[in-house]
């Protein structure tokens, strides 16, 4: 059996390549690259250079005694500007016997050799140096781990550009979104006040028309007129539900414990109470389980599947609805089923949009808002809904909600 050889500088490199996973700003960056240059190549100092431009600006050093930290120099004048310029990193044993060197620069420093390693090979974001104090050629090995160190640094710097673009898009979103709010509330004021009061004077002007006036209007005119006023109760209808809309949106989520299987049976018996007692429906209902949710939103969404299904089977001679559950991995997924008319399943991507319906109102009335506020109430919650159907055999709604 082989022994373990242990090697500290890919150790330290591993600790490293830990430490920058977890770096988001550039100065971090610095510091971690700084320090663990020194120490992989056992060097008296190191430089972290960035390209600016036609510049290399010294941005960051860790030494014995100060180099050139806050410095900037023309990209053609000094070591970390080659090893840029030809994307590839250089070893000088003696600085003062080499012309790529502006010696002049380095007289006032400790430095007699030095390394240098561009941060990235295609397009340099930068290079690294290390500095010695007295006379030394840099090893292959020792360039090999300072490129590599280079490498990880090049990687942990693009994240840092992505998190930060990610970070604006965020910003940038967020402020669109909260643009938005504004927008949706100044436009709910003026839908609740200034839409509402004409059609406060149309209701009223016409049952004055409807109830005083009707000698002086022909058959003909009293149809008019009573078809302008359920246009105008449809339009109000209209304006309440696209205010609910509204503010579901704007509504914070107050999380219980729901027992699902007593809001639904409340929901289904104020529903068929309301219905004609002359009607025939049957409702079979499983024992729902419990679930985390805002306990009057979630009313509102079974008080809106059922009066769907109880408006889609008004044609059948007896109505059947049943509601139950079963169980997915991290998640329950609720249905109601009825026998009603259905729908075509090539519409159904327009089942959940305001204003959408797959049937006219003649044939049923409603103005479309209910399911959109119901796939609004579900992905507040994190859920899905999503629906079957066939046309004249009935449809089924499917709500899925997380679990605890």
């Amino acid at each position: 059996m082989q022994p373990i050889v242990e090697n500290p500088s890919v150790d330290l490199l591993v600790g490293v390549v830990q430490e920058l996973s977890l770096a988001r700003d550039l100065e971090t960056v610095m510091r971690i690259v700084r320090t663990a240059a020194r120490k992989l190549t056992g060097a008296d100092g190191a430089t972290f250079v960035l390209r600016d431009g036609d510049l290399c600006f010294y941005a960051d050093e860790d030494a014995i005694s100060p180099l050139w930290k806050g410095s900037r120099f023309p990209l053609h004048t000094c070591i970390s500007g080659w090893a840029m310029t030809h994307r590839q990193a250089v070893a000088i044993e003696d600085i003062y016997n080499d012309p790529r060197i502006p010696v002049e620069a380095y007289r006032p420093t400790f430095v007699k050799s030095l390394a240098m390693v561009p941060i990235r090979m295609q397009n340099p974001l930068g290079a690294i140096g290390n500095y010695w104090a007295t006379r030394h050629m840099p090893s292959a090995a020792e360039l090999k781990v300072l490129q590599s160190l280079a490498d990880i640094t090049a990687v942990t710097l693009e994240n840092i550009e992505l998190y930060r673009s990610l970070e604006a898009r965020v910003q940038e979103r967020t402020a669109q979104l909260e643009a938005a709010n504004k927008e949706l509330e100044a436009f709910s004021y003026s839908v609740s006040h200034d839409l509402r009061a004409p059609l406060r004077s149309i209701d009223g002007y016409l049952h004055i028309l409807l109830e005083n006036h009707t000698d002086g209007l022909n058959e003909t005119g009293k149809g008019l007129a009573q078809r302008v006023l359920t246009n105008a109760k449809h339009m109000n209808q209209l304006i309440d539900d696209l205010l609910a809309f509204f503010r579901m949106g704007q509504k914070p989520l107050l999380k219980t414990t729901v027992q699902v299987n007593d809001v639904v049976r409340a929901v289904c018996k104020t529903a068929q109470e309301a219905e004609d007692p002359a009607r025939s429906i049957d409702f079979t209902i499983q024992a729902l389980p419990p679930i985390q949710a805002d306990a009057v939103l979630l009313q509102q969404v079974w008080v809106n599947l059922v009066s769907n299904a109880l408006k889609y089977t008004r044609r059948q001679e007896r109505t059947v609805i049943e509601i139950g559950f079963y169980e997915e991995p991290g998640e329950i997924i609720y249905y109601i089923k009825d026998n009603g008319v259905g729908f075509d399943m090539a519409y159904a991507h327009k089942l959940f949009g305001v204003f959408q319906r797959l049937h006219s109102p003649r044939e049923f009335e409603g103005t479309g808002i209910g399911l959109s506020i119901v796939q609004r109430i579900v992905a507040k919650h994190g859920g899905t809904v999503r629906a079957h159907a066939e046309e004249g055999k009935g449809a089924t709604f499917y709500v899925a909600l997380p679990k605890a």
